[in-house]
């Protein structure tokens, strides 16, 4: 996991960086300092390339954490003629780099994304069919001056892609390089490669499977489904520093901290998963958490905050977030007081549990889901939404704090097996589709049955969703939202529309959080960069993003059927 940055020339002549600046410094001074914004992401070295005479720079920000002393980038290919700035982990490398040392005689990989290089040689645009991975990356090809820009399936690594005057073209893993040089801004689909000469990209969408656009017939499988969720998990395994897992004591985040440790004591049966949580004194997700670390016999930590520790993160939050949607700042502030811990401890690569709400189901708002059809387009909705929200708020928050955090649920495979399950399995509530008496059915119904032999105490694994934000303590949205509503009057509150025309505040706690964001990143393109994460108002929901805002919290932990 590191950070990228790259320009690339519209016309292929060289750069002209005094444009941007009214001193007189160098591209190469230039793109330095613009990406120092982000140096957060790459605490272990800093690349830096000038390419084609001065018509492409290309500088990452590295953490090392596969082949730490060999994967300085830019990467090139053998003949330096192809450059690549890659974030992120590609998890079947060691399958590709046999393949490629079979057909090239010898060939040993300088980190995981060197195959990126060696693919685009080989199959051009279609190197996408053959990695598995979490990624953005920028790639230039001096030849043909091809420029390639690309983001994985979901987009759990950031890419954001802008404009300046001149059209020249600029690619960062954060918006704070760019908003002050470009003049255009946005935040790079996912599933979606850009590639051209200068002028001339075009855009194309290399990840279209069926479960977008169909309604899937496929009756879930639970046996295939703990498979593939196992072979997931063991991919994302794979690196050369020490790592640790996220343990909120809700079920995803539990059975990813269980099947790590399972994994790993096939080799060493004294292995200790090192596991962490975090809330205020007295934390519901603290007995769960404690519950499961005693089970699978972790290395466990409590990392306790109090309030006014985390009211004070709050800036802090936006500027690292670049958001300023208020599920994502109220859930991040803990997870960054926790992150800035294990950072404190020395570890680099994080596992989480993200993903399993989006895919199965899991928020409590979809009990209100009025049919099966309806359901699965929600679901399809939130996939493609993620970057804007969940993606977004555990690869920023960690890299604040120079962490790789790995999310198995959002492994490709594994989503495309899950997100072609017919909805009927999946929809919680009173439908029941393995047939039997009618029962409430909680949420994420058959992800815990697949796994309801041995991995968890049946307490956590058939608990209700607790979002993280509520678990952490229901006094910390609770304050929250009260010193943010006090910061803003209610004159300042009647011309919300007048002042944020685009995605305009309801309430005085967005208005709060879009003030800060709009001081730290002015001007509208910046804006236009987020979406914000709200419940299904039409479907007789409260907006209020809180699981605890939701009519069936806790309620449903009546009359549950669990198989």
């Amino acid at each position: 996991m590191c950070g990228i940055f790259a320009i690339f020339s519209r016309t292929g002549l060289p750069i002209l960086p005094r444009k941007y600046y009214k001193s007189i410094q160098s591209l190469r001074e230039i793109s330095y300092r613009q990406s120092g914004k982000q140096r957060h992401r790459g605490p272990d070295d800093t690349g830096v390339e000038i390419i084609d005479d001065g018509s492409v720079c290309m500088v990452h920000e590295r953490l090392g954490i596969v082949g730490p002393k060999t994967g300085h980038q830019p990467l090139k290919s053998s003949d330096e003629t192809v450059f690549l700035v890659a974030n992120g982990e590609i998890y079947n490398y060691l399958e590709l780099s046999a393949e490629i040392a079979k057909k090239r005689g010898s060939y040993k990989p300088k980190s995981d994304c060197n195959v990126i290089v060696e693919l685009y040689e080989e199959y051009g645009e279609d190197l996408f069919d053959h990695i598995t991975g979490m990624f953005a990356f920028a790639l230039f090809d001096k030849k043909s001056k091809t420029i390639l820009i690309a983001r994985d399936p979901i987009g759990i690594i950031p890419l954001y892609y802008g404009e300046d005057v001149d059209g020249n073209i600029w690619v960062s893993s954060e918006l704070k390089c760019l908003v002050d040089v470009c003049v255009k801004v946005e935040n790079f689909p996912p599933g979606v490669m850009r590639i051209g000469q200068g002028e001339k990209l075009v855009e194309k969408t290399y990840f279209k499977p069926e479960w977008i656009t169909e309604v899937p017939k496929e009756q879930a499988d639970l046996t295939v489904l703990r498979q593939t969720l196992e072979a997931a998990v063991r991919t994302h395994l794979h690196c050369d520093v020490e790592f640790a897992a996220l343990l909120s004591g809700g079920v995803d985040s539990s059975l990813i901290a269980s099947m790590a440790t399972k994994i790993m004591r096939e080799k060493d049966p004294n292995f200790k998963l090192k596991t962490f949580s975090v809330g205020l004194p007295g934390a519901p997700d603290f007995k769960y958490s404690r519950m499961v670390a005693d089970y699978i016999q972790s290395d466990h930590t409590e990392v306790i905050f109090d309030i006014n520790e985390g009211l004070d993160c709050i800036r802090d939050i936006v500027w690292h977030l670049e958001t300023y949607d208020i599920t994502t700042v109220r859930c991040s502030i803990p997870m960054m007081l926790l992150m800035r811990h294990i950072k404190s401890l020395g570890i680099k690569m994080i596992l989480s549990g993200e993903g399993a709400d989006e895919m199965f189901g899991g928020y409590l708002y979809f009990f209100k889901s009025p049919n099966v059809v309806e359901f699965h387009k929600e679901l399809v909705s939130r996939m493609q939404k993620l970057y804007h929200s969940d993606c977004l708020r555990c690869n920023k928050v960690a890299m604040s704090k120079g962490i790789e955090l790995r999310v198995p649920f959002l492994d490709t495979a594994f989503i495309n097996y899950v997100m072609a399950i017919r909805p009927e399995d999946k929809i919680p509530g009173e439908l029941n589709c393995f047939g039997g008496k009618q029962a409430s059915r909680i949420e994420k119904h058959v992800l815990r049955g697949a796994f309801g032999n041995g991995y968890l105490p049946d307490e956590v694994l058939w608990r209700q969703k607790e979002q993280f934000s509520d678990g952490v303590g229901y006094s910390w949205i609770d304050t929250i939202k009260h010193y943010a509503t006090s910061r803003v009057t209610d004159e300042e509150f009647d011309k919300a529309s007048e002042v944020y025309p685009h995605n305009t505040p309801s309430t005085k706690e967005a208005f709060y959080y879009r003030s800060i964001f709009e001081e730290l990143f002015p001007g509208q393109p910046a804006a236009t960069t987020v979406q914000k994460w709200i419940p299904r108002t039409d479907w007789g929901c409260p907006a209020d993003p809180s699981g605890r805002a939701q009519a069936d919290h806790q309620s449903t932990n009546n009359n549950i059927q669990k198989d």
